[in-house]
């Protein structure tokens, strides 16, 4: 498993084990005690959205990286291709 989804994995087992404990030690009545359950909820979700769309975010900033150095890349052997050709030319000119 990668990184990002162990933390996740573990941040949700840790949420899951918080709101289990909170109903269990609960001093509220039931309907007090879903408010604050589905406000946990709720705030868990946006915790986890928000850690999902800065994780795309890297991801997308690590692709165009990877990408560019690709370009370039491709452009030095292009390059390098065009001198290489270049010198063969020249070479076979002054060979007659």
């Amino acid at each position: 498993m990668s990184k990002v989804a162990n933390i996740l994995v573990g941040f949700l087992a840790g949420a899951a084990t918080g709101v289990a404990t909170g109903i269990l030690v609960a001093p509220h009545k039931g309907t007090k005690t879903r408010k604050i359950i589905k406000g946990k909820v709720v705030d868990t979700a946006k915790s986890v959205t928000d850690s999902i769309s800065e994780q795309i975010d890297n991801l997308e900033e690590k692709i165009k990286n990877i990408q560019k150095r690709a370009e370039e890349g491709a452009e030095t052997v292009v390059n390098a291709a065009k001198k290489a050709e270049e010198a063969v030319k020249s070479s076979a000119k002054t060979s007659k």
